[in-house]
């Protein structure tokens, strides 16, 4: 199926708030970099800050779909995928581009926990803990939820040192720290 003129917007959108912010990108630079008029951008959005949910939407199930695909492609069993998801985050880290987090970056900008983009990103960081809940659950592992939760942190961790650049290997560190948490919850 043909993409329609609001998804070409929010797709083209997306790798403008990825590379330069959101804040940072007001709506001419936008309708310079989709090529789409400023009245067909206000059409199918009424602000900005719609505009911007929309692209964070599309991004949660992009990203969503390739890391959880990309843990399954990478192990087997449920304790495997939890340890694979620092390797897909490692091939993430090395694509060219790659930025950080636009989650952790909307939330920076806007930071009023009551804000819905910064309940959107929350939301995502959410649905990650319930997948990796879910899989630890799985695995056997005692207290799946309190090991997701430091799963993510590890996870969160390796995002921004990756985005850094301060250490050489950040999601390889990360695991090697998760393989040793994994361990303690047996």
């Amino acid at each position: 199926m043909r993409p329609t003129k609001r998804d070409e917007l929010v797709q083209e959108a997306l790798k403008a708030f990825y590379r330069n912010g959101f804040n940072a990108t007001g709506m001419d630079t936008l309708v310079k970099e989709t090529g789409i008029s400023k009245t067909s951008m206000y059409k199918h959005f009424r602000t900005k800050e719609d505009l911007i949910l929309a692209v964070l939407r599309l991004r949660d199930e992009n990203f969503r779909n390739w890391l959880y695909r990309r843990m399954e492609e990478l192990a087997d069993s449920p304790e495997g995928q939890l340890l694979a998801m620092f390797d897909a985050l490692e091939e993430w880290f090395e694509e060219p581009g790659y930025q950080g987090c636009m989650f952790i970056k909307a939330s920076s900008e806007y930071q009023q926990v009551s804000h819905p983009i910064h309940r959107q990103s929350a939301d995502h960081k959410r649905m990650l803990e319930a997948h990796v809940t879910d899989l630890a659950t799985k695995a056997g592992l005692a207290r799946p939820g309190d090991l997701a939760r430091q799963l993510l942190l590890l996870k969160e961790g390796a995002i921004v040192t990756a985005h850094l650049r301060v250490t050489e290997n950040p999601a390889q560190d990360a695991k090697a720290a998760a393989a040793t948490i994994i361990d303690s919850w047996r």
